[in-house]
């Protein structure tokens, strides 16, 4: 017997909404079968996914907030707009069409300079909406697909969306995965063909301009047998006096043999609550790389999940994470060994500063059919003054004996030796507690470009003075 989805329970025509181009700029505050019919009405749905929508709306409504990590309190999802339609008719593909006003935002932000220099294609994301999106010729003649997720729904591409969105994070996984399913809009797709090498990096940008909204993005990325890809993602927010939102989902699929990086630099404000998923699979001898610079934000819910589903599948995992004056920022990672010979390498380091408070949750589980699996942890804590705090939270589920399984956690302070053998060197205090503090976040920043290692570095040393958020 057919599953009876909540979309049957519903008068049809009650939600039978149509927009034309010059439709409300932003749907009202609050979460309704009206608003989400709304959203789905804007976006063009087609069916099944105007139907995925309303359905997850209903499981958001039966699952309970999640009971580990801070509290919530401060997010009212009644005050929390959840959808913003940037003053731009479409989607440009020349940078010279996109608004003054957003084109300005962006290009202080580096944007489309990065993709000048040193990537493959570009997609910029204001507030709800897809407002540039382009990939290099050379890139696209290979055969790559690089483009706004909600455009490839009804392109060629649309059974392969609709075969993996969220099969990897199902509406049911937790309540904010509910609701992303429900009011998702933005983001990109991508598929590389087996055994397309795309040599320099594609970058997503996404910035929440609107106080009071929420941005519910969703990333997916299928490779191809042997394909190799390197995603970098970056995220950022003015600062205002009420809540904000994130709880956007990523959803990587990595084939046979095939590699891929994906790195996140986010410089949230310190008003929004991020609460994103990410989660991928890895076939046969393939390789996830994860590499994340967590910045900003009032509170943090950030754990990307691997899921080892081959036989000789990897995953390295390199994190950095800055909580300062009244940032509770939750974060880890959970890998899952589910065939024989997979490994998994861990290397974190969270720094905490001003009150700032600093969690690592990590979750290894090694299944009966993970044979000879081998996982390292390393998590490594900097807390700069006493009224900070960190913790780690290590878990592991280990179901075979053939098992290689270890972790390891340190937490420290800035040694007063080392500032003052920089300042003997003429160095200024503040710079020298910087200049360590960078050093200590090197295992994330000699993993990425250049320009992305310098901004993040940059990032650091604002915190340090505090001057973010």
């Amino acid at each position: 017997m057919k599953e009876k989805t909540y979309v049957e329970d519903l008068d049809r025509s009650r939600y039978d909404f149509r927009f034309d181009e010059k439709s409300a700029y932003k749907v009202e505050e609050g979460l309704t079968a009206e608003i989400v019919a709304r959203i789905s009405a804007e976006k063009n749905d087609p069916e099944w996914m105007r139907e995925f929508r309303l359905n997850a709306l209903k499981i958001y409504g039966e699952l309970p907030c999640p009971d580990w990590g801070p509290s919530l309190d401060g997010l009212n999802m009644e005050n929390i707009v959840t959808y913003v339609r940037p003053d731009t008719e479409r989607m440009h593909a020349n940078w010279d069409d996109v608004p003054a006003d957003i084109k300005d935002t962006f290009e202080r932000l580096g944007i489309p300079q990065a993709e000048r220099k040193s990537l493959a294609g570009v997609g910029a994301q204001y507030d709800s909406e897809l407002v540039y999106h382009n990939v290099k010729a050379e890139v696209a003649s290979q055969g790559v697909v690089y483009t706004d997720l909600e455009s490839a729904l009804r392109g060629p591409y649309a059974r392969m969306i609709e075969e993996h969105f969220m099969k990897l994070v199902p509406p049911r996984d937790h309540k904010f995965a509910a609701l992303h399913g429900a009011v998702w809009s933005g983001g990109s797709f991508v598929y590389v063909p087996p055994r397309v090498k795309v040599e320099i990096p594609l970058q997503s940008y996404f910035r929440l301009n609107a106080p009071g909204a929420g941005q519910f993005e969703h990333t997916l990325i299928i490779l191809g047998e042997g394909a190799d890809l390197h995603f970098i993602e970056g995220c950022s927010a003015p600062k205002y006096n009420v809540a904000n939102l994130h709880a956007g989902c990523v959803e990587l699929f990595v084939g046979k043999n095939a590699r891929l990086r994906y790195s996140t630099i986010e410089n949230w404000s310190k008003n929004m609550y991020n609460l994103n998923t990410k989660r991928a699979v890895v076939e046969e001898g393939g390789v996830m790389e994860w590499v994340s610079g967590s910045f900003g934000s009032h509170v943090s819910y950030l754990y990307p999940m691997t899921i080892l589903n081959g036989d000789g599948a990897r995953v390295e995992f390199t994190g950095v994470t800055f909580a300062g004056r009244g940032q509770n920022l939750d974060t880890g990672m959970k890998v899952v060994h589910v065939a024989p010979s997979t490994s998994s390498y861990v290397s974190t380091r969270s720094i905490s500063k001003d009150g700032g408070v600093s969690t690592f949750r990590s979750a290894v589980v090694v299944t009966a059919k993970g044979q000879r699996a081998k996982s390292s942890v390393s998590c490594q804590s900097l807390m700069l003054d006493a009224l900070s705090r960190s913790d780690t939270i290590p878990a592991m589920d280990i179901r075979t004996p053939d098992a290689d399984v270890g972790h390891e956690a340190k937490i420290g302070r800035i040694s007063d030796e080392s500032v003052f053998y920089l300042m003997s060197r003429g160095i200024p205090e503040d710079e020298a507690r910087a200049m360590i503090v960078s050093g200590f976040a090197d295992n994330v920043s000699k993993e990425l470009p250049l320009e992305y290692a310098l901004e993040m570095n940059n990032l650091i040393r604002l915190e340090m003075k505090g001057s973010i958020g």
